[in-house]
Formats: structure tokens, C-alpha cells, sequence
């Protein structure tokens, strides 16, 4: 069996879309990023989609207890490989440095393991902390999030990626935006405006280089 092509749920919005969307959510509200978060994660686990979180908000308390209230036993899709779960700091800033590298070959794999393990789709969820902007390789955070969106041409992983604006100045975020083809606005998922494209946003960078 092979991940397939139908459309999926976000979970947070009654919005269908293609596997592989690359979603930039902007949170000022901690109950928002949590409820956006376990829903995304339940919806994903319900349609036998494999699921992945990196997060430093919720904890496998939360977790456990949420999806048992629909009936899904946090350990048992621990133990199954459908849930993987782990704390932002240790997938991001491995070795204390973010390296988009590494990240995207462990998303390709990611990918690849879930088809081959014969689950429906693949999604992950992920904030990102504000202290990204201070370790060795931060400065590749644009580039990483642009080649995101190549990747999951490839690897249609859907994927929705969490920014406090509480953390980050205005201009970062305009910028973060930028590198994501959609954006969450008032609780629906819309083309984002701002969006420049892998191709150009990469060579633009190269030309700087």
C-alpha cells in the first residue's frame, strides 16, 4: 500500500486539500496553538495517516489524555511507530545548531518509512522557538523553510508550522511568511499573498551569497 493521493483534513478547519501542504500559522494564543495542534494530530491519526509533532507546549500528559477522550491509547501508537513525538529543541537544535539539512533528509525519510509502512498520508506539526534567531545555522531558517516546499513536491508530508508572534518582531515574521505557499487567517487556511516561490526566493539567495 502506498500513500495516496485524496484529499485530507487539517483537523482545525473544515477545509479539504491535497496531501503535501506546507501551512504557516502565526499564534498570539497559547489555547489556539494547542487546540490547532491536537486536532491537526487527531484528525491525522483517525484517517490512519501517520503523525508527527515537535513541540515544547504539550506534553505526553496532554496528549495521552486528549486522545483518549476519542478513544485512541497515546501508548499504543507510540509502540505502533503511527505517532512519533518529540520536545522542538531535540529535532531542531541538535548538537546545539540547526542544520536544514539534516532536517530535510529526516523529513524524506520520514516520508518514505510512512509509505512503505503502508500508512494512508503522512503529516507533522512543529513550532518553532524564537531562539532559532541565536544558535549556529539559524540564519538558514528562510532557506530551510523555502526547500521545505520543494521537498514535499517530492514527499507530499503535510505540514503545518507554528510561529509565536509574541516571539518573533514583525519583520521576521513577514519573512517567514514569505517561504510558506499557505497561511492560517482567522481560522481557515488561504493562499498566502506574500508567498515567493522555492525557485525564486532560493536564487535570490544565492545571488546575496
Amino acid at each position: 500500500m502506498t500513500l495516496n493521493n485524496s484529499t485530507i483534513s487539517l483537523g482545525f478547519t473544515e477545509q479539504q486539500f491535497p496531501a503535501g501542504v506546507h501551512v504557516c500559522q502565526i499564534i498570539s494564543d497559547d489555547d489556539e496553538r494547542q487546540e490547532s495542534l491536537l486536532k491537526f494530530l487527531l484528525t491525522g491519526l483517525k484517517a490512519g495517516e501517520r503523525a508527527c509533532c515537535f513541540s515544547e507546549q504539550v506534553n505526553e500528559t496532554i496528549l495521552k489524555e486528549f486522545l483518549g477522550n476519542y478513544g485512541i491509547s497515546f501508548n499504543d501508537v507510540i509502540d505502533s511507530g503511527a505517532f512519533i513525538f518529540s520536545r522542538t529543541r531535540d529535532i531542531y537544535f541538535q548538537d546545539n545548531r540547526f542544520d536544514p539539512d539534516k532536517m530535510l533528509a529526516m523529513l524524506k525519510n520520514y516520508h518514505e518509512e510512512s509509505e512503505a509502512q503502508g500508512f494512508s498520508a503522512a503529516r507533522v506539526i512543529g513550532e518553532m522557538l524564537p531562539e532559532v534567531q541565536n544558535v549556529p545555522g539559524g540564519n538558514r531558517l528562510l532557506e530551510y523553510e523555502s526547500r521545505v516546499s520543494l521537498l514535499l513536491e517530492k514527499h507530499p508530508i503535510t505540514a503545518v508550522c507554528q510561529y509565536d508572534a509574541r516571539q518573533f518582531n514583525g519583520s521576521t515574521i513577514m519573512d517567514i511568511l514569505k517561504v510558506h505557499p499557505w497561511m492560517v487567517v482567522r481560522g481557515s487556511v488561504v493562499n498566502n499573498p506574500f508567498y515567493i516561490t522555492p525557485e525564486v526566493f532560493l536564487s535570490t539567495e544565492d545571488a546575496k551569497g
